[in-house]
């Protein structure tokens, strides 16, 4: 299923069927929470909780086409991230858009 961030999708003519979102929420293992501290006194990037952004955009996206397919959809247009922590060792991440059903190639 195809997923942009733009507004339209050249070449298709749909109808917005409403909203979707794909959620999760991951939490840093002590093995993590251990070696940020460390980096956390040198600075520098903390590449396992990039890591665990990375992987929790990829299923929060995911979990959006799901969704997006349950509603009968062909694409999901406007999709945006947002993202918070919840306490001191939770992140989630949402992806959210319209789903749409095209009307005509």
């Amino acid at each position: 299923m195809l997923v942009v961030t733009t507004e339209n999708i050249p070449g298709k003519k749909y109808t917005a069927l409403g909203e979707v979102f794909g959620v999760t929420t991951q939490s840093k293992n002590v093995f993590r929470n251990i070696g940020a501290g460390l980096k956390n006194i040198v600075g520098g990037e903390i590449k396992d909780y990039t890591k665990m952004l990375e992987e929790s955009r990829q299923v929060s996206v995911e979990r959006l086409r799901q969704n997006a397919a349950a509603m009968g959809a062909d694409a999901v247009v406007m999709m945006r991230f947002d993202s918070g922590s919840i306490g001191q060792d939770m992140q989630s991440v949402a992806a959210y858009g319209t789903a749409v059903k095209y009307t005509e190639e």
